[in-house]
């Protein structure tokens, strides 16, 4: 520190001035080792004790391993793990050496199991997870349920309850005629067996509502894989309808019940979508194929899924599509080219379309186009448990003729449920 001050000193008075310091000081500073701010003295020439004043030297280009050859010219990479996805532009490391990936070649896909360290959490069994979740559905008990029972239960049953209660239900977006349908019933049943007491009115209504949500509708998801080939499942819909946030719980659900998954990140025109999807696997150990580069052909990303899952032995791929309106014919004829070159390695065992539940007659539409173009096999319906509009689900299956076979009820990762007919109704009547 003396030192340079005397040189310092000396500059000035034979340079002329103090202009003369600052070339000085730039050429100390550049002799400084890399480091923190505060290691360097930031703003000063300063140097802490036991640090050394030479300059640090360059950086050496590590020797490529052996059967591994280096392009020429490129520098020397951090090792990673396997499958694990490296930044570009990240810091290199002296001396360590890496594996060039082949020019072309797909990403390898992320299998956060096999990464040290990683902390991965164990989801609960998807069985009765509506059960627990009935609480949930408050809205429409408060909406749909009380005000039917409450009118029920009266003894008054004149023509103007029967049309509140018609009203009742399709302010619920069950639809017109579904609505004037259960009531028609409903008034036989009441005037067959000529019952005023509030637990054989409940009765009657209980039986009906489940009538219209179609007992006789096939609700098992085919998730099972078929010999060394995994079950595949397509999930699309709109933007907006937390489609790849039921990707990922429906993933995490299959892990809980001890199934190996792989997710296939083919809505590549988001990335916010692939690295969400990325979050949801790295909870629970399942694999992503993605793509490094954005705006890849979704057809491909979904292809090379299927083949990871082929060769990892996984049960069930999951394939994330890219959101779309249901007005766009370009963009619905691409989920049928995805659907084709996904069959090249077998079937597509389910088709689910997810639905928002609280955008009512619109989803209806929604749902009327992607069941032309993909088959449709089954419905998500989300976020149930943010509206008053349950009815909803008697309107989509008589739209479509197929079943709700998911109900999102909440915003946590465990709140993904198969949907049954006689709890849901339950948690409707209270």
């Amino acid at each position: 520190m003396v030192e340079d001050l005397v040189i310092a000193a000396v500059v000035v008075v034979v340079g002329g001035g103090t202009a003369a310091l600052v070339p000085f000081i730039r050429s100390r500073r550049r002799e400084l080792p890399p480091g923190t701010a505060e290691d360097r003295g930031a703003g000063t020439l300063e140097r802490r004790p036991g640090r050394s004043h030479t300059a640090a030297p360059p950086e050496s280009t590590a020797p490529p391993e052996t059967g591994a050859p280096a392009k020429p010219g490129a520098s020397a990479g951090p090792a990673v793990a396997p499958g694990a996805p490296v930044q570009p532009g990240a810091p290199v490391q002296p001396g360590a050496p890496t594996q060039p990936a082949a020019p072309g070649v797909p990403a390898e896909p992320t299998d956060l199991a096999q990464v040290p360290g990683a902390v991965l959490e164990k989801p609960p069994p998807s069985a009765g997870r509506l059960v627990r979740l009935r609480g949930r559905l408050a809205r429409s008990h408060t909406a749909i349920g009380s005000v039917l029972l409450n009118l029920l239960s009266t003894g008054q049953l004149d023509e103007q309850a029967w049309e509140e209660m018609e009203d009742t239900l399709v302010t619920a977006d069950m639809g017109v005629g579904p609505a004037r349908q259960l009531i028609d019933k409903l008034r036989t049943d009441v005037k067959v067996t000529g019952s005023r007491d509030q637990g054989d009115v409940r009765g009657l209504l209980r039986a009906d509502l489940i009538g219209m949500l179609g007992v006789d509708l096939d609700r098992s998801l085919h998730l099972a894989p078929h010999g060394d080939r995994p079950s595949v499942v397509l999930v699309v819909g709109v933007n907006g309808t937390g489609k790849t946030t039921a990707c990922g719980k429906l993933a995490r659900a299959l892990v809980g019940d001890g199934r190996k998954v792989v997710l296939g990140a083919a809505d590549t025109f988001r990335a916010a979508a692939v690295d969400q999807l990325q979050t949801w696997a790295e909870r629970v150990g399942a694999q992503v194929v993605r793509s490094d580069r954005e705006g890849a052909d979704p057809a491909s990303v979904a292809f090379e899924a299927v083949n990871v899952g082929i060769q990892q032995g996984a049960d069930t791929v999951i394939i994330d599509t890219a959101g779309r309106l249901h007005t766009k014919t370009g963009l619905m004829d691409e989920l049928g080219k995805i659907k084709r070159v996904i069959e090249k390695h077998g079937t597509v065992d389910e088709v689910l379309l997810v639905l928002d539940a609280t955008t009512g007659q619109n989803g209806l539409r929604q749902a009327r186009v992607f069941a032309e173009a993909v088959d449709v096999t089954g419905i998500i319906l989300t976020k149930l448990d943010g509206t008053a509009k349950g009815g909803i689900v008697v309107a989509v299956q008589r739209e479509l003729g197929v079943p709700v076979k998911l109900v999102g009820l909440g915003e946590g990762p465990d709140d993904l449920a198969l949907f049954d007919p006689d709890v849901f109704v339950d948690a409707i009547l209270g």
